[in-house]
């Protein structure tokens, strides 16, 4: 026991010792400091490396930009009994897509009518186009385009040829673009063959209110013969769309087709007026 107290007090009488040198020497209190402070300092860089450097989370995958077709079916009826007995039946299918390079729009018609039980409508309509982008309003086309109409006498006509376009607007909900090329027509007019190139002149307008989900469309177009100018054919189309939802609208749209020399014993102008049921997908 004497001895334990005799070491107490010679360890309390060491400290003591130390509290005092700390308080009149200077270089020896900076030495314990400096040592126990860069021990301390030193267990303390370490957690705050281990902090400081998580794992790297996962980088996030960026999804390319998706150019989807759009494309719509279109039917509609118009069926009359008693004093008046009348048929009218129309179908179609359009279908478009638009990237930032490239543009494509594909679509087909056709209408059958009876009056009386006399057909008095009977065409057919397919065509397509593609647009290549030179630049944002800049581009060169090719289109394509086939035509039966039983009525006018005309048993086919296929059109094809190039050209380039302009967008005068080009707009999230407003496109107007102009268009000029050529054409080399092949028909069967009455029961003459006939083959000639055409240049072509054509413009296209849209106006789509997202608001109200309507949209409102024009296009036209001009072929005269390059050789005969009084042999020249005009086609035109003005409608409007409404939608019902997401996927049905109501669609209305007048067609119009003027041929300058038509086959013997037919009307130059044709008009025809739709409504049908749109659907979306």
């Amino acid at each position: 026991m004497k001895k334990y107290i005799a070491s107490l007090s010679f360890a309390i009488g060491v400290l003591t010792a130390i509290q005092a040198s700390a308080q009149t020497n200077v270089i020896t209190t900076t030495n314990v400091v400096t040592v126990t402070v860069t021990n301390v300092v030193t267990i303390t860089n370490v957690m705050a490396t281990a902090e400081a450097a998580p794992a790297p989370a996962p980088s996030a995958v960026v999804q390319p930009p998706k150019y989807p077709w759009e494309s719509s079916v279109t039917a509609g009826l118009t069926l009359t009994r008693g004093n008046s007995d009348t048929l009218l039946f129309t179908a179609g299918l359009l279908t478009d897509k638009k990237t930032p390079d490239n543009e494509f729009k594909f679509g087909g018609e056709a209408a059958y009518g009876e009056n009386s039980g006399v057909k008095n409508v009977d065409t057919e309509h397919v065509f397509g186009q593609y647009n290549d982008l030179f630049s944002d309003r800049f581009y060169g086309y090719v289109r394509a385009e086939g035509l039966h109409d039983g009525i006018a006498d005309l048993q086919y006509r296929l059109t094809v040829g190039p050209g380039i376009g302009y967008y005068f607007i080009k707009e999230t909900n407003t496109t107007f673009a102009g268009e000029f090329g050529s054409s080399y027509v092949n028909q069967r007019l009455g029961d003459v063959d006939d083959n000639y190139a055409t240049l072509r002149l054509a413009e296209r307008f849209e106006h789509k209110f997202k608001n109200y989900g309507a949209r409102v469309w024009e296009n036209a177009e001009i072929l005269p013969q390059v050789n005969k100018f009084d042999n020249y054919i005009v086609n035109a189309e003005i409608g409007i769309e409404a939608a019902l939802n997401a996927h049905f609208s109501l669609k209305t749209f007048l067609d119009d087709n003027f041929n300058n020399q038509p086959a013997a014993g037919r009307e130059k102008n044709d008009t025809k007026l739709v409504s049908a049921i749109s659907y979306k997908f």
